[in-house]
This record gives C-alpha cells, structure tokens and sequence, in this order.
C-alpha cells in the first residue's frame, strides 16, 4: 500500500512542476506590472508616492509611477486623453467634471468589492453619490475641497475683534474694520481677499460659495435630471452688489493687490475663503502665522460646499485589478492622516480617527462642522457643469472690473440676466433645461 501512494506523490509532483514550468515566463522571473498614478494636484503627489512606495515593496513585480501636474492642465490632458486610451491607470476625478467620462464609457465602473467599500459605513452619502451614477459605483471616494473662513487673529486683536464674523454681514462690517489704506488711500491691506479673477472656473465657484447661504446656486434642480440658472434672484444680485461694493465703494479689496491664500500667508489681508489644503501651505510657507478659521458665515441659510474628487480606473488600465487593488490600498488609515496633516485636504473616509491631525492643527475644524443646521452641499454632476461655470466666471471677472455696475442695480441685474440666459441656453442645447 505504501509504494503506490508514494508513486502517486511524485507523480503529482512532477505534474505541479510541470505546470509551473509551463506558465512561468522564460527565465523564471514574475512579469513587471506598470501602473500609473494621474492627479491635478501636485501637493498630493507626496502621500502618493508614499503609498506606491509601501505598495511595491508588498508587490515586488509592480512599478507605480506617479505623475501630478495642475489641475486645469489635468483636466486639458483627462479630456484627450480618455478619448484616445492613453490616460493613466489611477486618475484623480472630480465630481461636477467625471459624468461624461462615465456617459462616454471612457470610465468603466468599479468591482463588486469596491462597490461594496464605497456603500459601506465608511463614506458618507454625499461621497458615496459623488462616485456613482444612478445606482452603479465608478470610483472610491478620496477627498473632497470644503470651504471655511481664514482670519488672521492678530489683526483682528488689532482691531477689536474678539472672534471671527458669524453673519454675512457681519463679514463685511469686519473687512471694513481690518482694511488698511495707505497715504494716496490704496488698499495696502484687503479686509477680506475675495476672488475678482483668476483662471479657469474657481471664481464662478467663489461666487457660489458667498452667494449660497443668501438663498442662490449656480443651478437649480427643477426636476430630476432637469436644471435651470439659479443666480438670476435677488441672491446674486446681492453677492454680485457686495463684490463691487468691496472694490469701488467701500474700498476694503483691491484689484491692485495680492490675493488668496499668497496674500493671507504675507499678511496683506486679513480674512478669505479657500479650502483646507491652505493649512499645509501655510505650514510650510508662513509657519509663525497668527491664525484661525471658521465656518462660512449664515444668511437665510448656513453650510458650506463639498467638492468631492475620487479615484478612478481608466478604460485603458492594462491591469485594472493591479489598479484597483493600489486604489484600495491607498484608503488606508495613515494615508488619509497624512493627506490631511501634510496636505490639508479632507479626507473622505469617516471611519479614520483623525483626533491626532486635530491636536495638532485645531484649524482643521472649522472644515468638518458637526451641527445639525449646517448644509454640505456640492455642485450638480452634468456634463455641462464646467462649461456652464467656465463662462459664468468669465463674465465675472469682466463685471469686477467694471465701475459702472457699482450702485447700479439696474446694471446689475441686466449682467446677471444675461449671464443665467446663456446658462440655460447650454442646459436646452443638451436637453438639460426644466423651469
């Protein structure tokens, strides 16, 4: 009995060599695995590298490169890209741009176990909604732009102010306050550094985010599916009014100077709205900076927005699973730490203890505001969403400049008329319009 079996051993044996012989590639060696990282966000490119460098160190036969770049070129290089089956395997999407890549089948969805990740308790709805179209998941959550205010505190001790503005008001009476001119009565300092130009769609976007908690959107879901320009009321009226009112009357922001987040780290403004990233940035740049944030101040309304921006695979990956597995692999716990302690932008997974981020930078706070009365809403996912915020702020930054709006309601009004009536003639074009 004992000769047969140990016959039947090596028999199986050989056979199990035999097959390892035949699939492996000449010489015995494991074939390379090429797998490529594309974001828009070059200060990202860190944890990254990061990830991929604990990854292939698991996974000896993979090689991820990670290729960053800004984000309008991002999103120049995405749209040829995509098309042509060129893109990078892991891409950074976000939200209110990735629904015709989705439409176009140019983005195939996710796994069923990837799917499963994204339902599951780690992500909230908002993020969950942002990777999927209809009920079909395409991407994994990964972190999201949330607007907060930033406020120098020793210039608000300077000028008598205990704490930051919680009203849009409030806001403006502050910058009034913390402006300063110098001797021909320029603006040496801004009260507040609002966002009067700039490339690409960011100022629509800023105009947005100031007009929100007065009751306006940039578009207004009349039906599912259907929208129609949300700016033509009384809100942006009085947004676009407050703008002006800033350069030309009241004198507290200046198209002359710096702005954004350069101006807050050099101390030539003493209040604006940006995103968390601009913690990280300040760590490096302005490290003795004096100060805090808050929430967007209230109107008839109070939240902030939500731009979420996932991780996709493209239609090209040439190993979609490889691919896949380093998008699972980067949702890690200290991967999401470090994209917001190092970077500063919020992480999207909820079920991350970020307590040792927030001991050392309580900034970070103002970002992720728990009260059941304030709002994290996100632009509309459509096809047509960029263009349509594109030429809004193009007609912006055109409207800032012009003197002639100021105490102009009329004026005002007509600019903004005009503005939303090409907005939904774009919405008819693509039979996206509902009243």
């Amino acid at each position: 009995m004992g000769r047969p079996r140990a016959l039947r051993t090596v028999v199986a044996l050989i056979v199990i060599l035999l097959g390892v012989a035949i699939s492996a590639p000449t010489g015995g060696a494991v074939p390379v695995v090429n797998l490529s990282i594309w974001g828009g966000y070059p200060e990202i490119a860190p944890v990254y590298q990061r990830a991929a460098d604990a990854y292939q160190q698991a996974h000896p036969n993979v090689k991820v490169t990670v290729l960053t770049t800004d984000l309008r070129d991002y999103e120049r290089k995405l749209a040829a890209s995509l098309p042509s089956d060129t893109a990078g395997n892991v891409l950074e999407v976000e939200a209110s741009t990735v629904e015709r890549y989705l439409e176009a089948g140019l983005i195939p969805k996710a796994p069923a176990d990837l799917a499963q990740f994204v339902r599951s308790r780690s992500f909230n709805k908002s993020a969950q909604d942002a990777a999927s179209l209809a009920s079909d998941v395409y991407g994994v959550p990964w972190f999201a732009g949330v607007g907060a205010l930033y406020y120098n505190t020793d210039m608000f001790k300077e000028a008598g102010l205990s704490g930051p503005p919680k009203t849009m008001d409030e806001l403006m009476a502050f910058a009034k306050k913390l402006v300063r001119t110098d001797a021909q009565g320029r603006v040496a300092r801004s009260g507040i550094s609002l966002r009067l130009f700039g490339a690409g769609s960011g100022v629509a976007e800023k105009f947005a985010i100031l007009m929100w908690p007065r009751g306006g959107e940039l578009l207004t879901r009349s039906a599912p599916g259907k929208y129609r320009a949300g700016y033509d009321n009384d809100a942006g009226r009085a947004t676009m009014k407050m703008h002006l009112d800033a350069v030309f009357v009241d004198k507290i922001d200046s198209l002359d100077i710096k702005h954004d987040a350069e101006a807050f780290e050099l101390g030539q403004t003493a209040m604006f709205e940006r995103e968390s990233w601009v913690i990280g940035d300040i760590q490096k740049n302005a490290p003795t900076l004096k100060y805090l944030t808050a929430p967007i101040p209230r109107d008839k309304r109070w939240g902030t927005i939500l731009g979420v921006v996932s991780l996709y695979v493209s239609r090209s990956a040439a190993n979609p699973e490889v691919a896949w597995d380093f998008v699972k692999f980067l949702t890690q716990p200290q991967f999401e730490r470090q994209l917001l302690g190092d970077v500063g932008w919020i992480p999207l997974r909820q079920d991350v203890n970020l307590d040792p981020v927030f001991a050392k930078s309580p900034q970070y706070k103002a970002f992720l505001v728990k009260d059941k009365d304030y709002v994290y809403w996100s632009m509309p996912s459509i096809k047509d969403f960029d263009e349509i915020e594109t030429k809004l702020a193009s007609r912006l930054v055109a409207a800032y400049r012009d003197r002639t709006l100021a105490g102009n309601p009329a004026a005002i009004a007509s600019m903004l008329h005009a503005a939303a009536e090409e907005t939904n003639g774009i919405l008819k074009r693509d039979g996206l319009y509902g009243e």
